[in-house]
């Protein structure tokens, strides 16, 4: 039985990641490989935790089991940490450099997290951080984040990035079509750092 590639994207509700999980899916079928998905959802609102799993070939069912992700696309440095654990240990976590603090965080007199405390925990595993809220402003629109990161893990997929540029032209609005090539080569710019061995885009 084939293994699959297992890409898990983790967020938080209102940052684009059904929509990222929809474009990776598309370009499999562009492709003609067997692609299982699904999403778990924390709070409706923005904010609450989301996941985005994607099974690329292969033959198990769409929710990936800790241990066994090859790819973990984060669009949120807490939800990275989160998630980690659902990392193989040959995979790469490519992720946002940027958080949202929750709001709960406040609300209960927490300490906000601290940005450097957090990336040397993830520096335990294979790390391609990417400046996607920087990238996407670039691009046009900060709602392009979503692509951005896209093309910074494309470097690490089994897939092609025309497959994957095809994808996103298909299901973007169109008015938001030319912002979303323009996210996604940013992205794949900045990975390519990655993919290099540098270790950060």
């Amino acid at each position: 039985m084939k293994q699959s590639f297992d890409v898990l994207m983790v967020g938080v509700g209102g940052q684009g990641i059904i929509l990222a999980s929809n474009i990776v899916g598309e370009a499999c079928l562009a492709e003609g490989r067997s692609v299982k998905g699904a999403e778990t959802h924390g709070m409706a609102q923005r904010g609450g935790s989301v996941e985005g799993h994607i099974r690329i070939d292969g033959k198990y069912g769409p929710l990936i089991p800790p241990g066994s992700a090859r790819l973990i696309i984060a669009f949120d440095m807490l939800e990275a940490l989160r998630y980690a654990h659902f990392l193989a240990p040959d995979g790469t976590i490519v992720s946002n450099c940027h958080f949202l603090v929750p709001p709960a965080v406040f609300m209960q007199g927490g300490a906000v997290p601290d940005r450097a405390d957090i990336q040397k925990r993830l520096e335990a595993w294979s790390l391609c951080l990417v400046d996607a809220d920087s990238l996407a402003s670039e691009a046009g629109s900060p709602l392009s984040q979503n692509v951005v990161m896209l093309g910074a893990a494309s470097w690490f997929m089994p897939l092609r990035s025309e497959s994957l540029l095809g994808a996103i032209e298909r299901l973007v609005p169109q008015k938001t079509v030319e912002i979303n090539r323009v996210a996604f080569d940013l992205g794949r710019k900045a990975g390519s750092s990655c993919r290099e061995g540098k270790g950060k885009a």
